[in-house]
Protein backbone atom coordinates (compact mmCIF):
# COMPACT_ATOMS: atom_id res chain seq x y z
CA UNK A 1 0.00 0.00 0.00
CA UNK A 2 1.41 3.38 -1.05
CA UNK A 3 1.77 6.16 1.49
CA UNK A 4 -0.64 8.28 -0.52
CA UNK A 5 -3.23 5.53 -0.23
CA UNK A 6 -3.08 5.27 3.57
CA UNK A 7 -5.58 8.06 4.23
CA UNK A 8 -7.97 6.48 1.76
CA UNK A 9 -7.56 3.11 3.48
CA UNK A 10 -8.13 4.61 6.92
CA UNK A 11 -11.31 6.27 5.68
CA UNK A 12 -12.61 2.81 4.95
CA UNK A 13 -13.17 3.06 1.22
CA UNK A 14 -11.35 -0.21 0.59
CA UNK A 15 -9.37 1.24 -2.30
CA UNK A 16 -5.87 -0.19 -2.53
CA UNK A 17 -2.75 -0.06 -4.54
CA UNK A 18 -3.38 -1.16 -8.12
CA UNK A 19 -0.78 -3.66 -9.14
CA UNK A 20 0.94 -3.02 -12.41
CA UNK A 21 0.19 -5.57 -15.10
CA UNK A 22 3.42 -5.32 -17.00
CA UNK A 23 4.92 -8.63 -18.07
CA UNK A 24 8.55 -9.53 -17.57
CA UNK A 25 10.67 -8.64 -20.51
CA UNK A 26 12.21 -11.53 -22.38
CA UNK A 27 15.54 -12.43 -20.79
CA UNK A 28 14.57 -11.46 -17.24
CA UNK A 29 13.29 -8.61 -15.08
CA UNK A 30 14.12 -5.08 -16.19
CA UNK A 31 15.83 -2.60 -13.90
CA UNK A 32 13.68 0.48 -13.37
CA UNK A 33 10.54 -1.42 -14.37
CA UNK A 34 10.38 -4.60 -12.28
CA UNK A 35 12.88 -3.58 -9.63
CA UNK A 36 14.89 -0.58 -8.46
CA UNK A 37 18.63 -0.39 -7.86
CA UNK A 38 19.46 1.89 -4.93
CA UNK A 39 21.86 4.71 -5.70
CA UNK A 40 23.10 4.62 -2.09
CA UNK A 41 23.30 1.20 -0.48
CA UNK A 42 21.08 0.52 2.54
CA UNK A 43 22.70 -1.20 5.54
CA UNK A 44 22.46 -4.97 5.81
CA UNK A 45 23.02 -7.17 8.85
CA UNK A 46 23.93 -10.63 7.67
CA UNK A 47 24.18 -13.43 10.23
CA UNK A 48 27.36 -15.49 10.19
CA UNK A 49 27.46 -17.93 7.29
CA UNK A 50 24.92 -16.05 5.17
CA UNK A 51 25.68 -14.23 1.92
CA UNK A 52 22.44 -12.54 0.85
CA UNK A 53 19.95 -10.62 3.00
CA UNK A 54 16.30 -10.37 1.96
CA UNK A 55 13.95 -8.06 3.87
CA UNK A 56 10.17 -7.88 3.59
CA UNK A 57 8.71 -4.50 4.56
CA UNK A 58 5.11 -4.79 5.75
CA UNK A 59 2.29 -3.31 7.84
CA UNK A 60 -0.23 -5.41 9.70
CA UNK A 61 -3.17 -3.25 8.54
CA UNK A 62 -2.21 -3.41 4.86
CA UNK A 63 -4.60 -5.74 2.95
CA UNK A 64 -1.96 -6.42 0.30
CA UNK A 65 0.50 -7.56 2.99
CA UNK A 66 -2.19 -9.88 4.33
CA UNK A 67 -2.73 -11.35 0.86
CA UNK A 68 1.01 -11.66 0.28
CA UNK A 69 1.84 -13.37 3.57
CA UNK A 70 0.90 -16.99 2.66
CA UNK A 71 2.92 -16.82 -0.58
CA UNK A 72 5.85 -15.19 1.18
CA UNK A 73 5.80 -17.70 4.01
CA UNK A 74 5.91 -20.66 1.63
CA UNK A 75 8.64 -19.03 -0.48
CA UNK A 76 10.79 -18.10 2.52
CA UNK A 77 10.81 -21.69 3.79
CA UNK A 78 12.41 -22.85 0.53
CA UNK A 79 15.23 -20.31 0.44
CA UNK A 80 18.80 -21.61 0.01
CA UNK A 81 20.92 -21.80 3.14
CA UNK A 82 23.05 -18.80 2.14
CA UNK A 83 20.05 -16.43 2.21
CA UNK A 84 18.97 -14.66 5.41
CA UNK A 85 15.32 -13.58 5.38
CA UNK A 86 13.64 -11.26 7.86
CA UNK A 87 10.49 -9.17 8.17
CA UNK A 88 10.60 -5.46 8.96
CA UNK A 89 7.43 -3.54 9.91
CA UNK A 90 7.33 0.00 8.51
CA UNK A 91 6.83 3.03 10.74
CA UNK A 92 5.60 5.72 8.35
CA UNK A 93 3.14 7.22 10.87
CA UNK A 94 2.15 6.83 14.51
CA UNK A 95 -0.45 4.29 13.46
CA UNK A 96 2.12 2.21 11.61
CA UNK A 97 4.37 2.36 14.66
CA UNK A 98 1.74 0.50 16.69
CA UNK A 99 2.19 -2.42 14.29
CA UNK A 100 5.95 -2.15 14.70
CA UNK A 101 5.62 -2.48 18.45
CA UNK A 102 3.31 -5.49 18.11
CA UNK A 103 5.78 -7.30 15.86
CA UNK A 104 8.88 -6.54 17.89
CA UNK A 105 7.14 -7.35 21.19
CA UNK A 106 6.25 -10.74 19.74
CA UNK A 107 9.84 -11.11 18.56
CA UNK A 108 11.13 -10.30 22.06
CA UNK A 109 8.92 -13.09 23.43
CA UNK A 110 9.89 -15.58 20.72
CA UNK A 111 6.28 -15.68 19.49
CA UNK A 112 6.48 -14.36 15.91
CA UNK A 113 6.07 -17.78 14.31
CA UNK A 114 3.04 -18.53 16.49
CA UNK A 115 1.31 -15.14 16.32
CA UNK A 116 2.31 -13.31 13.14
CA UNK A 117 -0.41 -14.80 10.92
CA UNK A 118 -2.93 -14.60 13.78
CA UNK A 119 -2.45 -10.83 13.99
CA UNK A 120 -3.07 -10.49 10.25
CA UNK A 121 -6.14 -12.72 10.45
CA UNK A 122 -7.57 -10.87 13.43
CA UNK A 123 -7.39 -7.55 11.60
CA UNK A 124 -8.42 -8.59 8.08
CA UNK A 125 -10.68 -11.62 8.58
CA UNK A 126 -12.15 -10.93 12.01
CA UNK A 127 -12.38 -7.15 11.86
CA UNK A 128 -10.47 -6.50 15.07
CA UNK A 129 -8.95 -3.07 15.65
CA UNK A 130 -5.61 -3.69 17.32
CA UNK A 131 -4.76 -0.06 17.98
CA UNK A 132 -5.23 0.55 21.71
CA UNK A 133 -2.73 -1.16 23.99
CA UNK A 134 -5.50 -2.75 26.09
CA UNK A 135 -7.13 -4.29 23.02
CA UNK A 136 -3.77 -5.59 21.83
CA UNK A 137 -2.91 -7.12 25.21
CA UNK A 138 -6.40 -8.67 25.50
CA UNK A 139 -5.93 -10.25 22.07
CA UNK A 140 -2.56 -11.69 23.05
CA UNK A 141 -3.99 -13.10 26.30
CA UNK A 142 -6.89 -14.67 24.38
CA UNK A 143 -4.27 -16.42 22.26
CA UNK A 144 -2.37 -17.85 25.19
CA UNK A 145 0.34 -15.24 25.82
CA UNK A 146 1.20 -13.73 29.18
CA UNK A 147 -0.42 -10.29 29.08
CA UNK A 148 1.95 -8.70 31.59
CA UNK A 149 5.04 -9.93 29.77
CA UNK A 150 3.67 -8.78 26.42
CA UNK A 151 2.86 -5.30 27.79
CA UNK A 152 6.37 -5.04 29.25
CA UNK A 153 7.89 -6.00 25.91
CA UNK A 154 5.52 -3.69 24.00
CA UNK A 155 6.69 -0.70 26.04
CA UNK A 156 10.34 -1.73 26.37
CA UNK A 157 13.42 0.19 25.32
CA UNK A 158 14.48 -2.78 23.18
CA UNK A 159 11.28 -2.65 21.13
CA UNK A 160 11.55 1.13 20.76
CA UNK A 161 15.13 0.72 19.53
CA UNK A 162 14.19 -1.98 17.01
CA UNK A 163 11.27 0.14 15.77
CA UNK A 164 13.56 3.12 15.23
CA UNK A 165 16.06 0.97 13.32
CA UNK A 166 13.25 -0.43 11.18
CA UNK A 167 12.12 3.09 10.31
CA UNK A 168 15.68 4.03 9.36
CA UNK A 169 16.04 0.94 7.17
CA UNK A 170 12.80 1.57 5.28
CA UNK A 171 13.97 5.15 4.68
CA UNK A 172 17.36 3.90 3.47
CA UNK A 173 15.58 1.61 0.99
CA UNK A 174 13.28 4.55 0.09
CA UNK A 175 10.22 2.38 0.70
CA UNK A 176 7.00 4.31 0.06
CA UNK A 177 4.54 1.43 -0.01
CA UNK A 178 4.12 -2.12 1.25
CA UNK A 179 4.58 -4.98 0.83
CA UNK A 180 8.05 -4.48 -0.62
CA UNK A 181 11.17 -6.61 -0.67
CA UNK A 182 14.71 -5.35 -0.20
CA UNK A 183 17.69 -7.39 -1.34
CA UNK A 184 21.18 -6.96 0.18
CA UNK A 185 20.78 -3.20 0.57
CA UNK A 186 21.14 -2.86 -3.21
CA UNK A 187 17.72 -3.50 -4.74
CA UNK A 188 14.04 -3.54 -3.96
CA UNK A 189 10.95 -4.83 -5.71
CA UNK A 190 7.24 -5.21 -5.01
CA UNK A 191 4.02 -6.51 -6.49
CA UNK A 192 3.38 -3.03 -7.85
CA UNK A 193 6.68 -3.03 -9.74
CA UNK A 194 6.78 -6.67 -10.78
CA UNK A 195 3.10 -6.98 -11.73
CA UNK A 196 1.89 -9.37 -9.00
CA UNK A 197 2.93 -10.85 -5.68
CA UNK A 198 4.09 -14.02 -7.41
CA UNK A 199 6.21 -12.05 -9.88
CA UNK A 200 7.72 -10.02 -7.05
CA UNK A 201 9.05 -13.25 -5.56
CA UNK A 202 10.37 -14.34 -8.96
CA UNK A 203 12.16 -10.99 -9.30
CA UNK A 204 13.57 -11.45 -5.81
CA UNK A 205 14.96 -14.84 -6.81
CA UNK A 206 16.55 -13.19 -9.84
CA UNK A 207 18.10 -10.44 -7.68
CA UNK A 208 19.44 -12.97 -5.17
CA UNK A 209 21.25 -14.54 -8.11
CA UNK A 210 22.66 -11.16 -9.15
CA UNK A 211 23.97 -10.51 -5.65
CA UNK A 212 25.70 -13.90 -5.67
CA UNK A 213 27.37 -12.91 -8.93
CA UNK A 214 28.57 -9.65 -7.37
CA UNK A 215 26.20 -7.43 -9.37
Amino acid sequence: MKRRDFSIHLAGTGLGLALAGSAHAQGGPVEGTHYVRLQTAAPSSLPEGKKVEVVEFFWYECPHCYQFEPLLDTWSKRLPTDVAFRRVPVGFTARHQIGQKIFYALEEMGQVSAMHRKVFTAIHAQGKRLLAEKDIVDFMVANGLDGKKFAEAFNSFSVATKSNRAKQLSEAYKIDGVPAIGIQGRYYTSGALAGSHERALAVTDYLIGRVRQGA
